[in-house]
């Protein structure tokens, strides 16, 4: 099954998007091993090059390694993965009082509104 993509940016950059989230959620674990890059480029429905592009883009930005014969791993970083994750939420909490303020409400009450949430969760 193919993966969905958005046609107004590079799918190299969504692959490594979906990746590194995956290695700050902790679904891909430290030190695991991923899938060849046939087998991803077969599993997105996209070109083995688009793989390459994505994963040689992530090395260099340490979210894995690579070990000759043996593929690419997860870094054990665990300081890039918390500023990673860091800055993700930073974006998702700053996305979050954008939209509030444009729906009419102060930044005042945004936490009485994110408390009651997840005392209804």
């Amino acid at each position: 099954m193919s993966w969905t993509f958005d046609n107004n940016l590079p799918i190299y950059l969504q692959i490594m998007d979906r990746i590194k989230l995956q290695i700050i959620s902790n679904q891909l674990q430290a030190g695991e091993k991923l899938p060849a890059v046939r087998e991803l480029a077969a599993e997105a429905g996209v070109n083995p090059n688009t793989i390459q592009r994505a994963l040689s883009d992530l090395e260099k930005e340490g979210f894995v390694y690579s070990q000759r014969t043996s593929g690419r791993f997860v870094t054990d970083n665990r300081d890039l993965i918390l500023q990673a994750r860091q800055k993700l939420s930073e974006e998702e909490v700053k996305n979050f009082v954008n939209n509030m303020t444009r729906f009419g409400y102060h930044k005042e009450e945004l936490p009485t509104i994110i408390a009651d949430y997840i005392k209804g969760v």
